[in-house]
C-alpha cells in the first residue's frame, strides 16, 4: 500500500498524459469520407488563414455554444449512468451544411433561451432549447422584423432585455447558417459540376452575344440570357458566402486575393475559364450529395496536390497545424486537470497525507505543461506575442497565477500553492471559453497594433501583474474562509499566508507599474502621446495606486495580518474591473463591446468579494480559528510571536 501510494502521482500523471495524447488522433474514416484532410483545407476568414474545422467550431461556437451538434439529447443523470449522447462532429456538420443542407436543416444547431421566444417557436420548455432550421422557417419573417426593430430601436447593447439580446442572437445565428450553405454551391444544388460544366460551355457565347449587342448588331437572345441568369444566381452566391475558399493563383499574392467561390465564379467571365479550386470543390460537393466517398476523396487529393503544386505551403501547414491545436483543445484540458489538482489539494487539508499533496503538485504541474503548450501553439499560430485580445489575456492570467502557485507551493509545502493554481488555472480558463463563445480567438490585429515591441512588452508584463492581484487575493479568500469556518488556521499556516500574500502584492506592484510605463511608451509611439485618460490606462493606473495604498498602510502598521487580507481582496475587484470592466464601457481605444451576461458575472464576483470582506471584518472571537488559539498565538498575529492587537 505505501508503495501504491509513493507511485500514485506518476500514475495519474501517466493516466492524463495518455489521455492528451489520445486526442490528437483524427477523427475516424467510418463513413468512408477523409473528414480529416477535408478540415485541415485552408481558407480565408476575418484577414487570416485557417482550417475548415476551425471555421465549423467557430460557427458552433457562436451558434450554440458548444462543439459539435447532438443528435440526441441525454440528460445529466443518465450521463452519470454512462449512456452517451450521439452527435457529430465539428467538421461532419459543416459537410453536411456545405454539401447536403436539406439533411444540414434537419438538425438541431440553433440555440434558444428565453422562454419567450420559445413560445414564439412553438416550444414549452425552460431554460435551454435547440431547434433544426426547419422548425424555424415559418417564424422567419416574424424573427427578421423583431430583429431589425431592435436594433433601430436600441443600438446599444447595454439598453437590451435578455430576451432582445436572445433574439438577435438567434437571428444572428441564421444569418451565418445561411452564409455557410453558400458558401460552396447555391443552396438546392444537387449536381454542382454538371452545373458549372453547363455554365462554362454558356461563357465563350454568351459573351459574344453580349458583345455583338453592345454594338448593336444581330446576336442569340437565348445565349445572353442564359448566361445572364448565371451571373445573377453567382452574384447572389458571391453575397453571402462566408469563407474565402478560393485562393490565388499566385502564391505570393496578399491575403486580400483570397475570393469566395461567387467572386470567382463571375471573374471567370473575364478570362473564359473557371478557377481549379472551383472545379475541385464543385468535384466535392456533387460526390458528397451523391453519396460517393471514392469520388470525393479523389477529389479532394487532387485539391490538395493542387495546392503543393501552386506552392501554397505555408497555407497547408498552418491548416494541418490548427487542425492539430482543435483536437488537443490545451485549455479544456488543462481545465480538467486543474479540477483534480484543486480537489486533490482540498483531500489533503483534511487528513494531511504526503501522498495527496504530491498527487495534486503532479496533476498541476502537467496541467501547466498542458497550459504552456497552448500557449505557446497559439503563439506560433498567430506569429504574435502571447496576449493579443481579451481571450488570450485570461489565458495568460490562468497561466501566471498557476506558475506562481507552483513557486509558492515549492516555498511552503501546505498544498496553499496546489489550491490556489487549481482555482485560479480553472476560473480564468471557464471564462476564456465564455469568450471564445463571440467567435474567432486568434483574429487578425489592426495594423496599429501588429508591430510594435513596446506593446508586445506591455500587454504581456501587466498581464502578470493582473495574475499577481488575482493570486494575493485568492491567498487571503482562504486566509479569511479557513479562519472563519474551520479549526485549521493555525499560526504557522497564517504566518505562511500573510508572507505569501505581502509578496505578491510586492511582485503585482512591480509588474503593474512597468507594464503601465511601458503601455505609455508605446502609446507615445503610436499615437503621439504618453497619457489619455483611457478607461484602461485609468485602470492600469487603479492597480498601482490600490498595490501602493496596500503596501503604505502596512509599512505605516494601519493595517496587520486581517487588514492586509482585506485590502488584498478588494485588489480583485479593483483589478477585475481594470482587466475586464473597462472593455465594457463602450468607450476608449480598448473598447471590445457591451456583454450582459459577463456584466452581470463580473457585479456577482463583485458581490462575493464583498461578502468575503465582512466575513474578514468580524470580530475575532467569531473566528473558529481564533477560538482554538490563546490571544498569544492567533493566527493573525504574524507567525504566533506577537499579541493579538497585531490583528487590526
Amino acid at each position: 500500500m505505501k508503495n501504491l501510494k509513493h507511485r500514485t502521482p506518476w500514475i495519474l500523471v501517466a493516466l492524463l498524459t495518455l489521455w492528451v495524447v489520445a486526442s490528437l488522433r483524427p477523427p475516424s474514416n467510418e463513413s468512408g469520407y477523409d473528414i480529416a484532410e477535408f478540415g485541415r483545407l485552408p481558407v480565408l476568414l476575418n484577414g487570416r488563414v485557417k482550417p475548415l474545422d476551425t471555421v465549423a467550431r467557430n460557427s458552433l461556437l457562436i451558434m450554440q455554444g458548444r462543439q459539435g451538434v447532438y443528435l440526441t439529447e441525454v440528460k445529466w443523470y443518465e450521463r452519470l449512468l454512462g449512456k452517451r449522447p450521439e452527435k457529430l462532429k465539428p467538421i461532419e456538420w459543416l459537410l453536411t451544411v456545405l454539401f447536403q443542407p436539406e439533411e444540414a436543416d434537419q438538425l438541431r444547431t440553433f440555440r434558444v433561451e428565453h422562454p419567450d421566444i420559445q413560445g414564439i417557436l412553438g416550444g414549452e420548455s425552460q431554460g435551454l432549447v435547440y431547434y433544426s432550421f426547419n422548425q424555424l422557417t415559418n417564424h422567419l419573417p416574424e424573427i427578421s422584423s423583431q430583429a431589425e426593430q431592435i436594433r433601430e430601436n436600441k443600438p446599444e447593447a447595454q439598453t437590451r432585455t435578455s430576451r432582445e439580446t436572445d433574439l438577435l442572437h438567434l437571428f444572428d445565428s441564421i444569418i451565418l447558417y445561411h452564409r455557410l450553405k453558400n458558401t460552396v454551391k447555391p443552396e438546392g444544388t444537387t449536381d454542382f459540376a454538371a452545373e458549372l460544366a453547363s455554365y462554362e460551355s454558356i461563357i465563350g457565347p454568351g459573351l459574344a452575344a453580349l458583345h455583338l449587342s453592345e454594338s448593336g448588331e444581330e446576336h442569340n437572345a437565348e445565349d445572353l440570357q442564359r448566361m445572364a441568369a448565371f451571373f445573377q444566381r453567382y452574384s447572389v452566391l458571391e453575397g453571402a458566402a462566408y469563407p474565402l475558399i478560393v485562393p490565388p493563383l499566385d502564391p505570393a499574392h496578399a491575403r486580400e486575393d483570397w475570393k469566395n467561390i461567387g467572386t470567382s465564379l463571375k471573374e471567370s467571365l473575364r478570362n473564359g475559364e473557371l478557377h481549379p479550386a472551383v472545379r475541385h470543390y464543385a468535384a466535392m460537393a456533387t460526390a458528397y450529395a451523391g453519396d460517393k466517398p471514392p469520388d470525393f476523396n479523389r477529389a479532394l487529393t487532387q485539391y490538395r496536390d493542387w495546392l503543393d503544386e501552386q506552392e501554397f505551403f505555408a497555407e497547408i501547414k498552418k491548416g494541418q497545424d490548427e487542425f492539430s491545436y482543435n483536437l488537443l483543445a490545451p485549455f479544456y484540458r488543462g481545465m480538467v486537470i486543474y479540477i483534480g489538482a484543486l480537489l486533490l489539494g482540498c483531500a489533503f487539508w483534511l487528513n494531511w497525507s504526503g501522498w495527496l499533496r504530491r498527487s495534486g503538485l503532479a496533476l498541476l504541474i502537467l496541467g501547466f505543461v498542458i497550459h504552456s503548450i497552448g500557449l505557446i501553439f497559439r503563439m506560433v499560430l498567430e506569429g504574435r506575442p502571447p496576449v493579443t485580445n481579451l481571450y488570450s489575456s485570461a489565458v495568460f492570467v490562468g497561466w501566471g497565477i498557476v506558475l506562481l502557485g507552483i513557486l509558492l507551493e515549492a516555498l511552503h509545502k501546505g498544498g496553499i500553492g496546489i489550491v490556489t493554481a487549481g482555482i485560479g488555472g480553472f476560473v480564468t480558463l471557464i471564462v476564456a471559453h465564455h469568450l471564445s463563445l463571440s467567435g474567432d480567438t486568434m483574429e487578425m490585429l489592426q495594423a496599429v497594433l501588429d508591430t510594435n515591441i513596446w506593446l508586445a512588452t506591455h500587454v504581456v508584463i501587466i498581464t502578470i501583474g493582473y495574475a499577481s492581484m488575482f493570486l494575493a487575493g485568492l491567498l487571503a479568500i482562504i486566509y479569511i474562509l479557513r479562519g472563519v469556518l474551520t479549526r485549521s488556521l493555525v499560526p504557522e499556516t497564517a504566518k505562511a499566508l500573510a508572507k505569501m500574500v505581502y509578496g505578491v502584492i510586492c511582485f503585482a506592484t512591480l509588474f503593474s507599474f512597468v507594464g503601465t510605463i511601458l503601455g505609455g511608451i508605446w502609446a507615445d509611439q503610436s499615437w503621439g502621446r504618453f497619457w489619455g485618460w483611457d478607461p484602461k490606462e485609468n485602470g492600469a493606473l487603479l492597480i498601482v495606486i490600490w498595490c501602493a495604498l496596500i503596501l503604505h498602510a502596512r509599512w505605516g502598521g494601519l493595517i496587520r495580518d486581517r487588514g492586509l487580507m482585506v485590502l488584498a481582496i478588494f485588489g480583485n475587484i479593483v483589478t477585475a474591473w481594470s482587466w475586464f470592466g473597462t472593455n465594457m464601457l463602450g468607450v476608449g481605444l480598448h473598447s471590445y463591446g457591451f456583454m450582459n451576461k459577463a456584466f452581470v458575472w463580473l457585479m456577482i464576483f463583485n458581490v462575493s468579494q464583498l461578502l468575503i470582506m465582512g466575513l474578514g471584518l468580524l470580530p475575532k472571537h467569531l473566528w473558529l480559528s481564533f477560538r482554538q488559539h490563546s490571544p498569544e498565538h492567533t493566527p493573525g498575529s504574524g507567525g504566533g510571536v506577537q499579541p493579538s492587537p497585531q490583528e487590526g
